[in-house]
């Protein structure tokens, strides 16, 4: 049963759409369109929260109605029989919602809706892990695709046998960070290489990094405190791209952070690039500054993106795929590296917002 300040939360949150749909039809509102399309949209953003509490109370007054007939001794015995039986159907019904509004109640993380930067980058295991990277990046495009993303390669480091040392993208779309938070870590592959004579099974490693797009308004760069170098881009296998100095590198030099953009054959639209996962990743180093600081006892690691962590094994002699923060296998490798991520996603998505549910 909900407590009472959950009670007081979405009761404020009643009062806040009845003011809002009395000031929409107030004349001074209508006739300022910028007023009007403010408060249009705050309303329309608990719309769907009102009308689930409203459906609450209806519930419980369903439930109400339902025990004093059951419990009347002169009502007529088929219709007490009907009031016995809505009651066993409303009784979880009011518990789906009960859950449903928790849900509800947890904080939204304000990156959710924004584009991301993914780095992939191949760890321990040499040319093994390279053509990992490489695959790891096809997962996520190929789940991009089956998303309607976009994705964009900025900057790509390849190896001769068809592998990546490093790939930086970015992929916009309808709640990309939401779905992708949950990748930043250490993957693992076990399987037995091309070149392995003996048949033994080798492990290896690649790093992912899911960074929301930072605007300008969430972290301030000084001029000053950058490096900026121009060089010819070039493409896989040293070919050249174009003859000018149109790749750029930037360096953060109170932080080292440095990185490099050669997508396009422009050198402005390549800084501007390189400014926005520069401006990404200082906006994760200062978040994951914050959660050390506040959540240093914190036991789960889901959604967290601890580089360090190895959040899932890809085992291929099994056919199966685990994510070691839920203890979810699923045995059906292919589809899980053609982009099939969902059900994982969803797992630690649930996990999380029990996690958050538990905080509140």
């Amino acid at each position: 049963m909900f407590v009472s300040t959950m009670f007081k939360k979405l009761d404020a949150v009643v009062d806040k759409y009845e003011e809002l749909t009395r000031l929409l039809s107030d004349p001074t509102v209508v006739s300022d369109h910028q007023k009007y399309q403010k408060y249009s949209k705050e309303r329309s953003e608990i719309e769907d929260v009102v009308a689930k509490y409203r459906e609450y109370h209806s519930v419980l007054r369903e439930i109400e109605e339902s025990r004093e007939l059951g419990m009347d001794k002169k009502a007529d015995p088929e219709m007490r029989e009907m009031a016995e039986a809505e009651l066993k159907e409303l009784l979880p019904r009011r518990g789906q919602l009960e859950q449903e509004l928790r849900l509800i109640l947890v904080p939204k993380d304000p990156r959710d809706e924004k584009n991301v930067f993914l780095e992939i980058r191949a760890g321990a295991g040499g040319d093994e892990a390279a053509l990992f990277a490489a695959e790891l990046f096809r997962m996520y495009s190929r789940y991009a695709e089956k998303k309607r993303w976009k994705v964009t390669a900025l900057d790509m480091s390849t190896t001769g046998g068809g592998g990546l040392k490093e790939v930086i993208a970015q992929i916009q779309g309808k709640g990309v960070f939401s779905r992708l938070k949950y990748e930043s870590g250490v993957h693992r592959v076990q399987r037995v290489p091309a070149t392995e004579a003996s048949g033994r099974i080798h492990t290896s490693t690649a790093t992912v990094a899911v960074l929301a797009e930072a605007e300008d308004v969430d972290v301030q760069i000084e001029q000053k405190d950058l490096r900026i170098d121009t060089y010819c881009s070039s493409g896989p296998g040293g070919q050249s791209v174009n003859t000018t100095y149109s790749a750029v590198r930037i360096t953060h030099i109170p932080t080292g952070e440095v990185v490099a953009c050669q997508d396009e054959r422009s050198q402005l639209k390549n800084r501007e690039k390189a400014m926005k996962i520069l401006r990404a990743r200082l906006l994760e180093k200062e978040r994951a500054r914050r959660d050390a600081e506040a959540a240093q006892s914190r036991k789960s690691q889901v959604g967290t993106g601890e580089r360090s962590e190895k959040i899932r094994t890809y085992n291929f002699p099994q056919s199966r795929a685990t994510d070691h923060r839920v203890g979810l296998s699923l045995y059906r490798l292919d589809s899980v590296l053609d982009g099939d991520l969902d059900e994982f996603i969803d797992a630690l998505a649930a996990a999380d917002n029990a996690e958050r549910l538990q905080n509140l």
